[in-house]
């Protein structure tokens, strides 16, 4: 199970930014992520899956990573990232 197939996702997919805007990782409903920091665009890219509030990352480099959302803040590894609100 990847992305929005998975039970309890509700609310991952989309975009998520550190408080600064330095660090941007967008959750795709595909299963997949790409994480920009800086200016350097695609720095990391790989697949999530969803169990509960609890995501785990497999980059495609081969490392892996792991975040938990907890009061509506992406908590991933040592980074704190907010849900990026959809300008209308």
């Amino acid at each position: 199970m990847t992305g929005t197939r998975d039970e309890g996702h509700v609310g991952v997919v989309g975009m998520w930014v550190t408080a600064d805007g330095h660090i941007r990782q967008e959750l795709r409903a595909d299963g997949r992520y790409d994480e920009a920091r800086g200016i350097q665009r695609s720095a990391y890219t790989g697949r999530y899956t969803v169990t509960g509030s609890h995501i785990d990352y497999v980059d495609d480099s081969g490392f892996t990573a792991t975040g938990d959302i907890r009061d509506g803040v992406l908590h991933h590894e040592h980074l704190v990232l907010y849900r990026e609100e959809m300008q209308a």
